[in-house]
């Protein structure tokens, strides 16, 4: 398979005018149908090169792999039809092209479009959701902390659980308050195993989270910053807070991912590594103590983070 191949491009303003010849091309908006709906070229139809059965749908449109097709996306800056006209010619098509410029470079040419809204640009998918002022609560049902910790054989896996959290935004400075509770503290990674419940009270023990003395892991937010120049699928945002964990209270920054879910919710997504022993969370540290054998335990604890408001 080339990874290369080699496919044409053409102007808006060629296109509008091939279009009135009898070489008229099958013209496809290769983005999703919610996009189609509202804006496409006229006479265009279309197959999502973001599905998994977008040469199936290509197959249905265009059998003849030898009928001349011209693909458009959105914008010269996205990839879309690049993608699309890619697939099409290592399939075997074999009379492919792009419009240069996409959906774009056609409405700025003043040419004629189709669809619920032809009128309104379809705005670009936001690198980070404007938040409202208000007093955010998490959903605490939607919401999970799951951990990976290490050794030199092996790995655990597991999970924990929010008992509440809210984020303010109603002044200047964000700030937040998520209260861990360790009592919700689960391992998958022995399920089924005899060692799995040894593991679990090892963990809750004074070993590591002493969770008897204290129940609860405490993260305090200072601060939310944008990231420049971030995208939809790129951290957009840097967190900056305090936990509280073992009596010990040290600054955690990490990045995060900010989204707005169809249903109008707040949403955040994070994951990054930490080290336990700011926290004094030393077993199996070989920091702190010689001779651990067979109970080293790496220092760096990966955290993956979803948050989810009501």
């Amino acid at each position: 398979m080339d990874p290369s191949p080699t496919f044409g491009r053409i102007t808006a303003r060629d296109l509008k005018d091939r279009l009135q010849t009898k070489d008229k091309p099958t013209l496809v908006h290769t983005l999703n149908d919610d996009h189609f709906r509202q804006v496409h070229l006229p006479g265009s139809q279309n197959a999502c090169v973001f599905q998994v059965a977008f040469l199936d749908q290509m197959a249905e449109l265009a059998p003849d792999k030898d009928t001349a097709i011209v693909v458009y996306g959105a914008r010269a800056e996205t990839r879309d039809a690049e993608t699309a006209a890619g697939k099409l010619t290592r399939a075997g098509y074999t009379r492919v092209a792009l419009l240069e410029g996409g959906l774009a470079a056609w409405r700025k040419a003043g040419y004629p479009l189709e669809g619920e809204a032809p009128a309104v640009a379809v705005a670009a998918s936001p690198r980070a959701p404007a938040l409202d002022r208000r007093l955010y609560t998490v959903d605490t049902a939607n919401s999970i902390l799951q951990w990976v910790g290490r050794n030199p054989n092996t790995h655990h896996t597991g999970s924990l659980r929010l008992a509440e959290g809210t984020l303010d935004t109603r002044k200047e400075a964000v700030t937040g308050r998520f209260d861990i509770d360790l009592a919700s503290l689960k391992n998958t990674s022995l399920e089924g195993d005899d060692l799995q419940p040894v593991l679990i009270a090892h963990l809750l023990s004074d070993d590591f989270f002493w969770a008897k003395r204290f129940p609860t892991v405490r993260f305090l937010l200072k601060r939310l910053t944008p990231i420049a120049g971030s995208h939809l699928t790129t951290p957009n945002t840097t967190v900056d807070g305090s936990l509280e964990m073992l009596g010990v209270q040290a600054d955690l920054q990490f990045p995060a991912t900010f989204t707005t879910l169809p249903d109008k919710r707040l949403a955040a997504e994070a994951h990054f590594d930490f080290d336990r022993t700011r926290w004094n969370m030393i077993y199996g540290s070989s920091r702190f103590f010689d001779h651990l054998g067979m109970h080293v335990v790496f220092d760096l604890i990966s955290v993956q983070l979803k948050l989810v408001s009501l």
